[in-house]
């Protein structure tokens, strides 16, 4: 098994920080819960990239985009021969990007 390396692209990133401040404002305790879990799932891209299915919001997928949902969030990403790249980390309720 290859592991690759694991990258979050800058609006992923902004993504995920601006969904802990909404959470936190309700709570600091489920924010960072969240945070955790989903940085956790991330890293483990590395190692198993092709664990979730294909992302049907992309069109012309070529079998490389994939997405996955924890705690209502969709994370979707990219998979090549030497890293994972994040490309969005969403509410499961915004309307879906297609790319």
């Amino acid at each position: 098994m290859v592991s690759r390396t694991v990258e979050i692209q800058h609006l992923a990133k902004r993504q995920l920080w601006e969904a802990y401040k909404y959470i936190r404002k309700d709570s600091l305790q489920n924010a960072e819960k969240v945070r955790i879990r989903i940085l956790e799932t991330i890293k483990a891209l590395a190692k198993h990239p092709e664990h979730h299915p294909l992302d049907k919001y992309c069109t012309n997928n070529d079998g490389n985009f994939r997405a996955y949902e924890v705690y209502k969030y969709r994370i979707s990403y990219y998979v090549s021969k030497e890293k994972v790249i994040v490309l969005r980390i969403r509410h499961t309720k915004m309307n879906p990007l297609n790319y």
